[in-house]
């Protein structure tokens, strides 16, 4: 037993379950990659003031949640809780918004870092997959990020996941309804910090997960009621691009989201199997966060999709990833000349893109064997002194259990035929 334990609210990812892991990353991230989409990766921490401006000073992950430090040279920093801002402040720091190519579309996956009571489904480390559209407002660009989530989830097999979309509305028609809102919420039962949350953003209440305080939300004025006829064209022209696409959604007037920047579109992948936390993943538009954070005007669009409760998902569904064996070839070598014989063929497998293992260590060919099972190899190589002065390898074919002798050196041609 090591001394040392991960850190309350942390995971460590092994194998075997760590494989899906990288199963679910590379499902979401393969649809983005077919559609114009460049990878991006940035620091684990930034300016804690990017992350105030950003993701909104009023929030519970700014106010309660971030990770700051203050280095040696006297600046504030935080593990990033999440990725948006990052991405948006790398894109116009690389000047990628002036390359005469908008939208820039960008990819990223990472981990990223809340101090929250730890419970299943949420941790104070944890994996997301993320997807940006930078520098366009278009109903097309909103739809096409859904529709690729929509996409990147089903062919992992889930089915039982649902889609929540809202409207946030923009500049121009949110002031209106924050004043009535405002106005509805001062008048309710509410403890002192939401108090304090209804004047610097009051949407924010609507997001309240508690139960006494949603009772008193029923008769909240509704944003759609107030969205101006631009907003609402806009969200129609989604909706209308969803349904032709065959992507299910449910209307959710009360979908705000955790975040400041969010304008406009906003939708939220839910998975009921997975108890309280239920969100999978989530995004919307963010029109004016580049001017928060010091750019120039860039509407955008994107998505963050969390890949542990992505797999929770789809162990409360039952679903099983068909993840290939790791090792298609494990040699197992009887004698010192076969050592070197069979490392000089699991050597020249591997260059010719085969994955193949070798049993390390001098073991006998029972426990040998054992760890070829273990390993999920299609096949194995034996060779003795008898073998190699006869100048062939012994094949064994894992599943049909047939052995044959073959020439050492024919034995990458044929495995390498055999295993297409």
């Amino acid at each position: 037993m090591s001394t040392f334990q991960a850190p309350k609210g942390t995971y460590d990812l092994t194998p075997p379950d760590s494989a899906k892991f990288l199963a679910v990353r590379e499902a979401i991230s393969a649809p983005l990659r077919d559609s114009g989409y460049g990878y991006i990766e940035t620091p684990g921490f930034e300016d804690v003031e990017l992350f105030a401006r950003g993701v909104g000073e009023s929030t519970d992950i700014v106010t309660k949640e971030m990770y700051t430090l203050t280095t040696k040279g006297g600046a504030e920093l935080a593990l990033r809780p999440e990725g948006t801002a990052s991405v948006l402040r790398a894109a116009l720091e690389a000047n990628l918004h002036k390359a005469g190519n908008l939208p820039v579309k960008l990819w990223y996956s990472g981990s990223y870092y809340r101090y929250e009571r730890p419970q299943k489904g949420r941790y104070r480390h944890f994996s997301q997959v993320g997807a940006e559209a930078i520098g366009t407002e278009d109903p097309v660009l909103d739809a096409e990020l859904i529709i690729l989530a929509d996409q990147a989830y089903r062919s992992l097999g889930l089915r039982q996941f649902r889609i929540l979309l809202n409207s946030l509305g923009d500049k121009e028609c949110r002031p209106v309804y924050r004043e009535a809102l405002q106005t509805f919420l001062r008048d309710l039962d509410l403890d002192e910090e939401t108090r304090r949350r209804i004047e610097i953003n009051p949407l924010r209440v609507l997001d309240d997960k508690r139960p006494d305080v949603q009772k008193q939300l029923a008769d909240a004025p509704k944003l759609r009621d107030y969205l101006c006829d631009a907003c609402k064209a806009y969200h129609e022209e989604v909706r209308a691009l969803l349904t032709a696409a065959g992507v299910e959604y449910e209307d959710d007037e009360k979908l705000v989201r955790g975040l400041d920047y969010y304008t406009r579109t906003t939708f939220e992948f839910v998975h009921d199997g997975l108890g309280s936390q239920s969100a999978v993943g989530g995004g919307g538009r963010y029109d004016g966060l580049s001017e928060m954070i010091g750019g120039p005007a860039l509407p955008s669009v994107g998505w963050a999709l969390g890949v542990d409760r992505t797999v929770l998902a789809l162990e409360a569904e039952g679903v099983e990833l068909d993840i290939p064996a790791t090792t298609s070839v494990y040699a197992v070598p009887l004698g010192e000349e076969a050592r070197r014989a069979l490392f000089a063929v699991v050597t020249e497998l591997r260059r010719a893109g085969i994955a193949a293992d070798f049993a390390f260590g001098g073991r006998g060919l029972k426990g040998a064997m054992k760890s070829a099972n273990r390993s999920g190899a299609r096949f194995t190589l034996v060779a003795g002194e008898r073998d190699l002065a006869e100048g062939v390898v012994q094949l064994k074919d894992m599943e049909s259990g047939e052995q044959s002798a073959v020439p050492l050196a024919e034995v990458v041609a044929e495995l390498t035929t055999r295993l297409g």
